[in-house]
């Protein structure tokens, strides 16, 4: 992590520090969690938190803030603390965990970890997320596989294709299924869903070293090679697979599509399989996943967690400590993770329970971490910092949304992007 805080994050952290010592405390016994998890699987699944939360004495005090990749909720929680009142906790996935640890609000949460054994429960890449300068701050609550591809099995039976494999494929299944009066991809045009399919177009064609050089280290060479021109051109034209309504629409209207036979396919992250859980939707059966076409022997993770908030009141803080354990005790993680369609962290649990999709997620994750094709997703804050990620955002999206920018164009605008985070 650089030294040098952004602008933005300086001033925030000059107002955050004057008043980190006037934070109201919060109700005994209560906690004020702040999410993004508002479709119907993700409310389902987080409400399985607040009922053992409750269950233990303490109160749930729900702070739930729309937005599928937690830009709004962000937003929210800045404000929040820049007044001096930041929840109790708060959704605060990869990198942020140590911005917002820089800026001193973080709770030590030490004592959960070492009573859980948290160290012997998570693998290192988790672990190491959940801590700032050495002591646990967050805990994780699940692990999110990003590069899935979904489909509608009847639908593409229909059109006489076959779920694809490579990204030849996935054209030429496209044109049938247009012949056939469905939408081949079902997407979202928001920004972050636009990074979610243009990550795994990287990966797929270059592969998980190449991942790493572009959107973790930055490396401006990568960002403005061929092989990212490649990723850039054959991202955009996926976009001739996807529909005139995706601007602006929620990726769960998009998982909808899928679900209601209108659309085929759609490039989405596990919580999609949380959409079909509350369809009533079996996998393998009523719907297929596969990884994204190239990315077989890789894994993009985005792995969800709480960080906890300083609070003065002892009873609040009692509260939190219990929030904290019981997010990583077995009970939670196997009902929590089966409805949200994710994987636990720790990989010590039985997943003879989970479906078939969940199962080759495990069993991926595990392989990747052996592999070193394990991969963070920098679509959802795993991979860089958060001024990083919105440059690229918006280069990435106006490049897709753009028919005159060509894809070296976008490239250079990225290395440029990236040569401005040093």
């Amino acid at each position: 992590m650089s030294a040098k805080l952004p602008y933005a994050r300086r001033a925030l952290g000059a107002f955050v520090t004057a008043a980190a010592v006037s934070v109201p405390a919060a109700q005994a016994g209560e906690v004020e969690v702040l999410h993004w998890w508002t479709s119907g699987g993700e409310a389902e699944a987080v409400g399985t938190l607040r009922d053992l939360l409750e269950s233990e004495g303490h109160t749930w005090k729900d702070f739930a803030v729309a937005g599928g990749a937690g830009d709004s909720a962000m937003t929210v929680l800045k404000s929040r603390a820049m007044s001096g009142n930041p929840p109790a906790a708060a959704q605060i996935n990869g990198p942020e965990i140590q911005e917002w640890g820089e800026l001193g609000l973080l709770a030590n949460l030490d004592a959960v970890a070492e009573e859980g054994n948290w160290d012997e429960l998570l693998p290192g890449v988790v672990a190491d997320m959940m801590q700032h300068d050495g002591h646990y701050v967050a805990v994780p609550v699940n692990v999110h596989r990003v590069n899935w591809l979904w489909a509608n099995p009847e639908v593409l039976a229909d059109a006489g294709v076959e779920m694809p494999t490579t990204w030849d494929e996935m054209f030429s299944a496209g044109e049938a299924l247009r012949e056939a009066g469905y939408v081949p991809l079902a997407h979202g045009g928001q920004p972050w869903q636009d990074a979610t399919i243009f990550e795994s177009v990287v990966l797929s064609l270059g592969g998980a070293d190449f991942y790493r050089d572009a959107f973790v280290e930055l490396d401006e060479d990568s960002l403005k090679s061929d092989t990212m021109i490649e990723s850039l051109s054959t991202f955009k034209r996926l976009r001739g697979l996807m529909d005139e309504g995706m601007p602006g629409r929620d990726w769960n209207l998009a998982t909808g599509m899928v679900i209601n036979g209108q659309a085929a396919m759609q490039i989405m992250g596990d919580w999609a399989k949380g959409e079909f859980t509350a369809a009533d939707m079996q996998a393998g059966s009523d719907y297929l996943c596969a990884a994204v076409p190239g990315t077989e022997d890789a894994f993009t993770f985005n792995i969800d967690s709480f960080a906890m908030f300083k609070l003065d009141d002892e009873a609040a803080q009692q509260a939190q400590q219990t929030m904290a354990r019981l997010v990583l005790e077995p009970e939670f993680q196997q009902t929590f993770n089966q409805i949200k369609g994710s994987i636990p962290p720790r990989t010590d649990l039985d997943m003879s329970a989970f479906d078939s999709c969940a199962q080759q997620s495990m069993a991926d994750f595990q392989s990747s971490r052996e592999a070193s094709t394990l991969v963070p997703s920098f679509a959802h804050r795993m991979a860089m910092r958060s001024d990083v990620q919105g440059a690229f955002f918006d280069i990435i999206t106006n490049y897709f949304n753009d028919e005159s920018m060509s894809a070296e164009q976008a490239a250079e605008r990225l290395a440029q992007a990236a040569s401005l985070a040093f």
